[in-house]
């Protein structure tokens, strides 16, 4: 909930809202006597009690220490008087208007009207439709009351201020009626709306456990391709050397030799593994140099022949464009490196107004048709991290004819914004 909507959840703010209303609207009526009416002077003490009774209604909307006082009766004494009291007031205080348009019973009661009005909208935002009804009901009696109590002599007045709050209390209804179902309304949007949060969080919380989960997977996978093949084969080889010790040593001396330089590169790739699972090179080098970076490091570990077609100047990208073609590019390499048995790795970029991404050999290929069945390396992962920047993933190949990886981001300005 925002600031706006605790402030018109807080009854006072309202109150004191209607409080200036009212006086403004007291500050305008007095202008138009003025300019219009035959004698102005005579209306004094109307604004004076009326202006009296709006202020002593501000003084208590902008009283803190009565709301806590009174607690749940703050909100009804301050409809009660918005409304009940400057009937009373213009019935037992101010007396006999100077005759004029809007000086007659009709004239007195459209005078009243807009504040009634005000109370009725506070009504009809705190309290269900039923309250709604009571407070149209309840301020035509009031009125037909004191006209009761306070008869004016004149015979037909009495049916004038009956008809009068009669059509007062229709129209009240009915207005009261829209305002509560208006409002009703926009509670349920805002009940929705906060669900629809909700959603949302635990949307971001499940993406972010996913990437997480995809994340421990390539670790496994990289370990898996790295550790524990070197640890494998150390086992195989140790158990040769003890085989061997004491039936030929030189044999046996030579074999541990080669265990130690395997253990040595296993360690090698297994750091490197590790380091690959950060994408610390974005933020050190940018996009193009951890691009670089990767390929070329990659081309001199598996002695492949390397071709680079990178950009010399790139726009800037959201974090998550980035973040996306620089996975799947280290995934494609990598890919290159350890299964696809090339003599040539070829990287491009090209990025205007879509960026594409290919990653391509000349190795043994495979069909694409097979990674459905999720036989592949890391495909899947990477075609996860083009959807989630709203892009597409493509494979081509055929077996004995080379990969090509190919990523397509479309509009990437707005759809790496909403990423």
């Amino acid at each position: 909930m925002n600031t706006y909507d605790h402030d018109l959840d807080d009854p006072r703010s309202l109150f004191r809202i209607a409080g200036w209303m009212w006086l403004i609207y007291l500050v305008l009526l007095l202008t138009t006597d003025l300019i219009l009416s035959a004698a102005p002077q005579a209306l004094g003490r109307y604004y004076l009690v009326n202006g009296l009774v709006a202020c002593m209604f501000l003084a208590c909307a902008h009283w803190s220490g009565l709301q806590r006082r009174l607690q749940r009766l703050y909100t009804p004494l301050m409809l009660v008087l918005i409304a009940a009291a400057p009937m009373v007031a213009n019935r037992f205080w101010v007396g006999p208007l100077p005759p004029g348009p809007m000086s007659n019973v009709e004239g007195l009661t459209l005078r009243l009207l807009p504040v009634l009005f005000i109370g009725l909208a506070i009504t009809a935002w705190h309290y269900p439709e039923f309250v709604v009804a009571f407070y149209a009901v309840a301020t035509a009696l009031l009125e037909i009351g004191l006209q009761w109590m306070l008869p004016s002599g004149n015979s037909g007045t009495m049916y004038v201020v009956t008809f009068v709050a009669v059509v007062r209390s229709v129209s009240f209804l009915a207005v009261g009626h829209f305002i509560s179902t208006l409002i009703r309304h926009l509670q349920e949007q805002r009940e929705r709306l906060t669900q629809a949060n909700a959603r949302l969080v635990d949307y971001a919380n499940t993406l972010e456990q996913l990437t997480l989960s995809r994340e421990r997977n390539r670790m496994a996978r990289e370990l898996h391709d790295t550790l524990a093949h070197t640890l494998s084969a150390l086992s195989v080889q140790l158990e040769t050397v003890k085989a061997y010790w004491h039936v030929d040593s030189a044999a046996a001396q030579e074999m541990l030799d080669q265990s130690i330089r395997a253990t040595r590169s296993g360690l090698q790739e297994t750091r490197r593994a590790l380091k690959a699972l950060r994408a610390s090179p974005l933020d050190d080098l940018g996009l193009s140099g951890a691009l670089r970076q990767i390929a070329t490091e990659t081309a001199a570990r598996a002695n492949l022949h390397l071709e680079l077609s990178l950009p010399e100047h790139l726009p800037i990208l959201p974090a998550a464009v980035e973040q996306c073609i620089y996975r799947v590019a280290q995934e494609a390499i990598a890919n290159v490196a350890h299964h696809a048995q090339a003599r040539t790795l070829r990287l491009r970029l090209r990025c205007n107004h879509d960026i594409v991404l290919e990653v391509e050999d000349d190795g043994r290929g495979f069909d694409p048709q097979q990674v459905a069945s999720g036989n592949h390396f890391g495909l899947a992962g990477m075609r996860e991290r083009a959807e989630l920047v709203g892009g597409t993933l493509q494979i081509a190949g055929q077996p004995g004819q080379g990969t090509t990886v190919r990523l397509i981001l479309k509009d990437w300005r707005q759809k790496g914004s909403k990423a």
